[in-house]
């Protein structure tokens, strides 16, 4: 028992010792995640309807 308390009495002091981004990093980041994945995804709809379009042309 006294091993699992240490461990988080540990965990705990070592959470304190952690640099935690502030509100406006988080929200930085999490736009620039945002638009990455937009533009990704458009990319690749793209890229899918190109080939969709291709083959069909191709087999039709």
């Amino acid at each position: 028992m006294k091993r699992i308390i240490q461990f988080f009495k540990d965990s705990i002091s070592e959470l304190k010792k952690v640099s935690w981004p502030s509100r406006e990093e988080v929200a930085s980041s999490t736009r620039v995640v945002v638009v990455s994945v937009v533009i990704f995804a458009a990319i690749l709809g793209l890229v899918d309807f190109l080939l969709v379009t291709g083959i069909d042309k191709l087999f039709s």
